[in-house]
């Protein structure tokens, strides 16, 4: 079974879509590959990423008419993306304005440099610097 499967997108529901779709296309660098508005349904769904869906895992944001914000829970944890150099990356973040929730530095009791950011609507993600 393993081989039938493919990882195709994360899903999060965003209270401002353009607010959402700027602030991954600005600072984090991801391009908006696809829109669908479904007025029947009361919701527009937008694709963002890093390459075509057929060869990347992408992030689908999910605006449902009307709906501003969102309680997050404790079940959902956060994104990741890779950075070359995590210091610069948060550092030009910081500038734009990004809020950073946690500084980069080493993971407790180990190497890798990790540093997390939160977007518009406080979905945290996890800066991991991958050389």
């Amino acid at each position: 079974m393993s081989g039938t499967f493919s990882y195709l997108h994360t899903m999060l529901r965003v209270g401002d879509l353009e607010r959402s779709i700027g602030f991954y296309t600005t600072h984090l660098g991801m391009t908006e590959l696809r829109r669908a508005d479904v007025p029947d349904g009361k919701y527009t769904l937008a694709f963002l990423g890093y390459g075509d869906e057929s060869t990347h895992t992408v992030l689908e944001l999910t605006y449902n008419y009307g709906v501003e914000t969102y309680e997050q829970g404790t079940a959902f944890g956060h994104l990741a993306l890779g950075v070359p150099d995590i210091y610069a990356t948060c550092d030009g973040l910081r500038a734009a304005g990004v809020k950073i929730t946690r500084e980069p530095g080493p993971v407790k009791f180990g190497t890798t440099v990790i540093a997390f950011i939160e977007d518009p609507d406080g979905y945290k993600i996890e800066l991991i610097e991958r050389h």
